[in-house]
C-alpha cells in the first residue's frame, strides 16, 4: 500500500525513464524503497504481536480484579489483635495523654479528686499492702449477676414476664414525679420501691448475624464478629481477643478490690472471689478455662425444651448464697470461696421457639418459667445489706422473627431485651433512689445527634460498661461505647451526705472520666488497626479525629476550670470548694459519646455491611474479561460453540457408539466425530466439576460462614438449578434417539425446589398459620388429589403383575389401600374444621395412620424378601426392588404429611415429582448418560 501510495503521479513527481539507465536507476530506487517497506513491515508485525500479547494477558488480568474487588466485598474480614489493656499503675493515665493529649498535671488532679484509681494506695482502712479500688476508675459494685435468656425479645421482656420485670418497671414509673405534697399511701409505696433497689429496661439492638455464639463474642469484646474473622489459630471456637472474661480471671484481685466491703471481710485476701456459670456450653467453648465453678449443658437439641433450664435452676440458688454481697455472717467466717461473677444461660426460650414458634402456648409455659426464676433471683438482690451494691442484667442474646428462627437482620432478630436491676444498697442513702442511676447525662446540650447516642444501647456497649463496673481495664479491642445510665456513682462518693453541695454534681464528672477512657481507648484500637490494615477508610478516621479533638477541647477546658477554683478555694479557705462546672463536662460527655456512636457505626460499615457496590462492580469487571476471553477461545470451542448454536443437529445426534466408528476411519466425518466425542467429553467434565464443587462448598466451606446460616435454601436451590441447567445444555444438544427421555427433566428437579421454597411458608403450630397459601382447604385438597395420581401413575403398573399376589408393590390391594388412607386423611382435614365442635378427626386420622403403618410394613417386607431372593431375570429383580423403594418412599412422605401438618402435602407432591424426574434420568443412557457424582448431588 505504501508503494501504491508513494507510486501514483497525483502523490508523487516521479520522473518516467525513457533510457535504458533512466530505466536501471528507477528499478534501484524501486528497490530500496521495497527493502524500507520490509523493514517497516517486520516492525508492524512485532507490534501487532505485542498487542497480541497484551490482549491475551487481559481477561485473565481483568477476571482476578473483579474477584479479588468481590472477594474483599463479601467476604468480610477483621484482623484479630493479641493486644490486652493494662490494669498497671499509671495505664489509665498514659491512655489519656498518649490518645487524648492530656497533660501530667491535669491526670495527677485527676487521680488527687479520685477521677481516676490507677494508683497505689498504701494499706489504710485495715487493707494491709498496695491496693487499688479499680484498674482505671473506681469499681462500682461488689458483685453482679448476668442471666442471659436464648432468644428473649423486648416485647417478651416488657409485655411477658410480669413477675420479675413488669412488676419493678410499674413501681419506677408510679414513684416517678411525686412531689412534697405527695400522700402517705404514695410515700410508702415509694419506700417499698426504694427496698426493692432501681430497675430500667433498655432495648439491647444485636448486630447480624443473631446467632448465639458470634453474640457472646461481641457481649465479651465488644467487638463485631464477621463472616470471616482472621485470627492466628483455626483450631477451636475459643476466643482469642481481649475480653472482660479474661480480664476478671487475670487481673489481680488487689487491683480491683472494693474498699468498704473487703473491711468487713478478711478472706477476699486468702480466698479472692471466683466467676461460676450454669448453662449453654457455648460459653465453656469460648472461655474453656476461665470459669472456677463450671456447669455446661448441651445446647445441640432443638427439641430439648428443659435440660438446660433445669441445670441453671438447680444450681443457681446454691451459687446466690456464696456471692459477695450476698454472703450471711456464717458463710464468712468459713473459708469457702465466694462469687464476685454469676453466668447464667437459659436455653429454653430459643428451643421453643424453634421447635413451636413464638406463639404458642408452649412459650407461654416457658416464659412463665423464666419469670417465676428471674423474680427469685432479683428478690435475692433485692435483700442485700444496704451496705453492698449488686447488680443484675437480665438480657438475650437475640430475638426470633414469627416462625421461631434467628440469623438475620430483620428487627424481630436485632432487638432483644436488656433489664438492668441494682440492690437498694447501689443508691446510698439518696432520697431520690429510683430515679439517680438510670437519669443523668443525655447528650442533649449538644444536640438531637449526641441524644440519640445515649438512647440507643447496643449489644457492644454493655462491653465498656460491665468493665468499668467492677473495675476493670475496657478490652482493647472494643468499639462500644459506655452506657451511662448502669453506672451507679463511687462507693464513697454514695457514702457522702447528700447535703453537701461539693458532691452534688460528681456523679457527672465521673461519667466524664469514663467516658474519656473510653473514647481514648476505642482511639487507641482504630489507630493501631489502621496501621496493619487499610479497612478503614482514612477520610472517616479523619473526621473521627477531628471529633475526638473536639471533645477533648471541652473536657480539658472544664478540667482547667475544675483545677483553677479548686486550687483558688483550697488557697482561701483550706478545703476544696464547689468546682463542678457540671455544664462543661456534660457538653464533653455528649461529644465523647457521639465520638463513641459514630465510630460503632464505622465499624458495622466495614465489618458487618456487605459492600455492595463493589460487589457489582467486581462482577462487572468479571464479565467483562469473559466477554473480552471470546475471540481468544481455541479452535475447537469455537467449533463446539458454532455447532450448538447452529440449525443443523445432523450430527450431533449420532450416538456415541457409531461416533467412535467413523472416528477410527479415516476423512472429515472422522474429524467431526472426534471433535463431537471430544465435546462430549468436555461436557461431562465440567458436569462433574460443577457438582464437586458445589458439593465441597456446601458440605466443607459454608459451613464456616454466618452468611450460610441466613442463606442456606437459597445457596441449595441455586446449587440445583446450576447442575439442572449444565444437564439440561448437554441434553438439548445431544438428543438421543435410543431413549425417551424428556428434555424438560433436570429443569422440572430446579423448578419444584424452587416452588416449595417460595410456595411452601409458615411454621406448622403458628395460630397465623391459615394466612399462609400453602396451608389453604385448596392447596391441601389438591395435593391429595395429585398424591393420588401419583400413586397410581408413577408407581402403579398392573399390566405384568397378578391381581391379587399381595407380595407385588402394584396389586389392586395395596393400591386400595394407599387411597383409602389419603381419603381418610381428607377426612381427617374436614372434621377439625368443622363447626361442629364434637368432630376433632382422632378416629378418623387414627385410622389413616394405621394404614399407612400397614403400608409401610408391607413395603419393608417386600424389600427384605427381593434382597433375599435368588435366580431369575437379573433385571426383573432390579426392576421390582426400584418399585418397592418408590413404594417405600411414598408412603414415608404420606407419614410425614400426617405428622407435620397440611402444608407437608404440598412438599410431598414436589418431592415426588423430583424423585421420578431423577429417576428417570438415572436411566439415561448414550449421550444422555449421567455421571455418578452428578447424579449423587442432586439426590
Amino acid at each position: 500500500a505504501i508503494l501504491l501510495h508513494n507510486s501514483c503521479p497525483s502523490n508523487r513527481k516521479m520522473k518516467i525513464p525513457k533510457t535504458s539507465q533512466e530505466t536501471r536507476d528507477f528499478n534501484k530506487s524501486m528497490l530500496s524503497e521495497s527493502n524500507d517497506f520490509g523493514v517497516h513491515s517486520t516492525a508492524s508485525q512485532g507490534h501487532l504481536q505485542f498487542f497480541r500479547m497484551l490482549f491475551r494477558l487481559l481477561p485473565p488480568f481483568l477476571l482476578s480484579v473483579g474477584l479479588a474487588l468481590f472477594t474483599k466485598s463479601f467476604f468480610l474480614s477483621r484482623t484479630s489483635f493479641d493486644h490486652r489493656s493494662s490494669c498497671d499503675y499509671g495505664s489509665a493515665g498514659s491512655l489519656l495523654t498518649s490518645a487524648l493529649g492530656l497533660s501530667e498535671k491535669e491526670v495527677q488532679f485527676m487521680r488527687r479528686e479520685g477521677w481516676l484509681s490507677d494508683f497505689a494506695r498504701d494499706g489504710d482502712r485495715g487493707v494491709k499492702g498496695d491496693y487499688s479500688d479499680g484498674c482505671w476508675v473506681s469499681r462500682r459494685v461488689d458483685s453482679m449477676v448476668i442471666l442471659v435468656v436464648d432468644a428473649l425479645r423486648f416485647d417478651f421482656a416488657r409485655d411477658h414476664l410480669p413477675l420479675s420485670i413488669g412488676s419493678r418497671l410499674s413501681e419506677g414509673q408510679q414513684s416517678h414525679g411525686v412531689g412534697e405534697g405527695e400522700s402517705s399511701h404514695n410515700q410508702q409505696r415509694k419506700q417499698k420501691h426504694r427496698a426493692r433497689g432501681s430497675s430500667q429496661l433498655f432495648q439491647f439492638v444485636a448486630d447480624p448475624p443473631t446467632v448465639t455464639m458470634q453474640r457472646l463474642k461481641g457481649l465479651t469484646t465488644g467487638g463485631l464478629p464477621t463472616f470471616a474473622d482472621i485470627s492466628g489459630s483455626f483450631g477451636g471456637a475459643s476466643i482469642d481477643e481481649d475480653s472482660w472474661v479474661e480480664q476478671l480471671k487475670n487481673v489481680p484481685w488487689n487491683r480491683r478490690r472494693h474498699l468498704l466491703v473487703n473491711a468487713s471481710d478478711g478472706n477476699h485476701a486468702l480466698n479472692p472471689p471466683q466467676i461460676a456459670f450454669v448453662g449453654d456450653d457455648t460459653w465453656v467453648d469460648l472461655f474453656p478455662t476461665q470459669f472456677d465453678d463450671s456447669h455446661p449443658y448441651p445446647s445441640f437439641n432443638t427439641r430439648d425444651l428443659d435440660t438446660v433450664d433445669n441445670g441453671c435452676l438447680m444450681h443457681l440458688p446454691r451459687l446466690l448464697k456464696r456471692m459477695v454481697g450476698l454472703k450471711t455472717e456464717r458463710d464468712r467466717s468459713t473459708n469457702s470461696s465466694s462469687f464476685e461473677l454469676i453466668i447464667s444461660h437459659f436455653l429454653g426460650v430459643d428451643h421453643v421457639g424453634h421447635t413451636y414458634g413464638p406463639n404458642d402456648p408452649h412459650m407461654n409455659s416457658k416464659l412463665h418459667q423464666m419469670d417465676v426464676s428471674l423474680a427469685n433471683t432479683l428478690g435475692a438482690i433485692d435483700n442485700a445489706p444496704s451496705d453492698s451494691c449488686i447488680v443484675a442484667l437480665v438480657l438475650g442474646d437475640h430475638g426470633m422473627t414469627e416462625d421461631g428462627n434467628h440469623g438475620g437482620g430483620t428487627s424481630e432478630e436485632m432487638n432483644a431485651g436488656l433489664f438492668a436491676h441494682f440492690s437498694p444498697g447501689c443508691d446510698g442513702d439518696d432520697d431520690d433512689a429510683a430515679t439517680k442511676i438510670i437519669d443523668g447525662v443525655d447528650g442533649r446540650e449538644i444536640g438531637l445527634d449526641a441524644a440519640r447516642a445515649f438512647e440507643s444501647i447496643n449489644q457492644i456497649d454493655l462491653v465498656p460498661t460491665i468493665s468499668l463496673l467492677l473495675g476493670l481495664p475496657i478490652p482493647y479491642a472494643n468499639i462500644g461505647g459506655l452506657v451511662p445510665a448502669l453506672l451507679p456513682k463511687p462507693r464513697y462518693s454514695r457514702q457522702s451526705s447528700p447535703s453537701d453541695p461539693s458532691k452534688t454534681d460528681e456523679g457527672t464528672l465521673h461519667i466524664a472520666t469514663a467516658l474519656a477512657l473510653n473514647a481514648a481507648q476505642v482511639w487507641r484500637y482504630l489507630h493501631e488497626y489502621s496501621k496493619s490494615s487499610r479497612d478503614l477508610p482514612s477520610d472517616q478516621l479523619k473526621e473521627l479525629k477531628e471529633l475526638l479533638d473536639s471533645a477533648t477541647i471541652v473536657y480539658r477546658d472544664a478540667l482547667s476550670y475544675s483545677q483553677m477554683v479548686t486550687e483558688s478555694e483550697s488557697n482561701l479557705n483550706g478545703e476544696s470548694g464547689n468546682y463542678q462546672d457540671s455544664t462543661a463536662f456534660r457538653q464533653a460527655c455528649g461529644l465523647f459519646k457521639l465520638f463513641l456512636a459514630q465510630s460503632t457505626d464505622l465499624g458495622k460499615r466495614v465489618w458487618t455491611q456487605f459492600n455492595e457496590a463493589g460487589m457489582m462492580m467486581g462482577i462487572g469487571i468479571m464479565a467483562l474479561a469473559w466477554v473480552l476471553v471470546v475471540p481468544l477461545w481455541t479452535r475447537d470451542v469455537r467449533e463446539e460453540i458454532v455447532r450448538i448454536f447452529s440449525a443443523n443437529h445432523a450430527l450431533i445426534n449420532v450416538q456415541i457408539e457409531s461416533t467412535k466408528e467413523i472416528a477410527a476411519s479415516p476423512g472429515k466425518e472422522a474429524h467431526d466425530a472426534k471433535t463431537l466425542m471430544q465435546s462430549w467429553q468436555h461436557l461431562h467434565r465440567i458436569e462433574v466439576a460443577a457438582a464437586v464443587l458445589l458439593m465441597t462448598f456446601q458440605c466443607a466451606i459454608l459451613t464456616f460462614s454466618n452468611s450460610y446460616i441466613e442463606h442456606e435454601r437459597e445457596v441449595v436451590t441455586f446449587s440445583l438449578s446450576v447442575l439442572s441447567l449444565l444437564i439440561l445444555r448437554r441434553w438439548y444438544f445431544a438428543q438421543s434417539a435410543s431413549v425417551e427421555s424428556p428434555v424438560y427433566l433436570p429443569v422440572l428437579v430446579a423448578i419444584c425446589s424452587r416452588l416449595n421454597d417460595v410456595f411452601v411458608t409458615g411454621h406448622g403450630l403458628d395460630p397465623s398459620i391459615r394466612l399462609h397459601p400453602a396451608h389453604h382447604s385448596f392447596a391441601f385438597m389438591t395435593s391429595l388429589v395429585l398424591l393420588v395420581y401419583i400413586r397410581l401413575q408413577w408407581i402403579g403398573d398392573r399390566s405384568t403383575q397378578p391381581r391379587y399376589s399381595f407380595g407385588i408393590t402394584s396389586t389392586p390391594i395395596s393400591e386400595i389401600t394407599d387411597v383409602f388412607a389419603m381419603f381418610c386423611l381428607a377426612l381427617t382435614w374436614w372434621e377439625k374444621r368443622s363447626r361442629d365442635h364434637s368432630r376433632n378427626g382422632y378416629i378418623i386420622a387414627r385410622a389413616a395412620i394405621g394404614f399407612f403403618f400397614v403400608g409401610m410394613v408391607h413395603s419393608i417386607f417386600c424389600i427384605l424378601r427381593d434382597k433375599n431372593q435368588s435366580g431369575g431375570n437379573v433385571g426383573n429383580r432390579s426392576a421390582t426392588r426400584v418399585k418397592n423403594t418408590k413404594l417405600a418412599l411414598f408412603r414415608g412422605m404420606m407419614l410425614l404429611v400426617m405428622v407435620t401438618g397440611p402444608s407437608c402435602s404440598s412438599t410431598a407432591v414436589l418431592v415426588l415429582l423430583q424423585c421420578a424426574s431423577i429417576c428417570k434420568i438415572m436411566e439415561s443412557f448414550g449421550s444422555k448418560v449421567v455421571d455418578a457424582p452428578v447424579m449423587a448431588a442432586l439426590w
